[in-house]
């Protein structure tokens, strides 16, 4: 009888999430939150209807555009900085090898290792892949794999532009007498949504997760309202 085949081991860790979730919990969040203000803030002036969607379609275009823009310059300064690191690690690999072994088999001394089998370690790693090693051990860097901006800025444009929808329909489904709170209750529901996977796809807790961006999203619809109402009453 043949033994039992041995289940291979694996860990299921949350830390490759963080950079897709962030962008897409921070996009969607703030379509949310930025267009059912800016249409509940309208709305409490007693715009009419149409008013209230034209308010929420340019929140949506220019949210989106904002966040895209945004995201592209961060991005792509974060990637200019990668690249210059690459370069000056390339330049200090050409001029001083000796001293670059050393400085990485120190890195591995820190880690737990002998100082021979450390160098050792050195001296293997950097026969496969010099530069490589150098990048993934001394700065964190993977070449393969380099911050991209217009990846960044598609996706954080993407998941404003779906979110922000969410306020939009809501006014158009929705009878005059309860337009505002069509926006906000569907508004509050979708963040609570958003929170919790958010906090479940990261391994935090999702109740707290949810009551953090519901509060801020109700605190921004809030002030928005007031503000729209004092404009209304102004005959602004």
């Amino acid at each position: 009888m043949k033994p039992a085949a041995k289940k291979s081991h694996h860990e299921a860790h949350h830390r490759g999430r963080i950079a897709w979730l962030r962008a897409a919990v921070l996009g969607a969040d703030d379509g949310i939150v930025s267009t059912a203000s800016l249409m509940v803030g309208v709305a409490s002036a007693s715009a009419s209807r149409g008013q209230v969607l034209l308010a929420g379609a340019a929140g949506l275009v220019a949210g989106a555009l904002s966040m895209a823009a945004g995201e592209y310059v961060s991005v792509s300064s974060q990637r200019d900085a990668e690249r210059a690191d690459i370069a000056i690690e390339k330049r200090e690999l050409a001029a001083a090898p000796k001293d670059e072994l050393r400085e990485l088999a120190t890195i591995y001394e820190k880690r737990g290792l002998e100082p021979a089998l450390a160098l050792e370690v050195a001296k293997q790693l950097s026969a496969k892949d010099l530069l490589g090693a150098h990048l993934r051990d001394e700065l964190k860097l993977d070449p393969s794999d380099l911050s991209n901006p217009w990846q960044a800025a598609a996706s954080s444009a993407g998941s404003f532009a779906s979110a922000a929808f969410i306020p939009i329909v809501a006014v158009l489904c929705a009878s005059p007498a309860f337009r505002i709170w069509a926006v906000i209750v569907s508004s509050l529901a979708s963040l609570a949504i958003l929170g919790a996977a958010g906090g479940y796809a990261g391994g935090a807790p999702q109740g707290k997760a949810a009551l953090r961006v519901v509060l801020g999203g109700g605190v921004a619809m809030a002030f928005s309202a007031l503000v729209g109402k004092l404009l209304g009453v102004a005959g602004v």
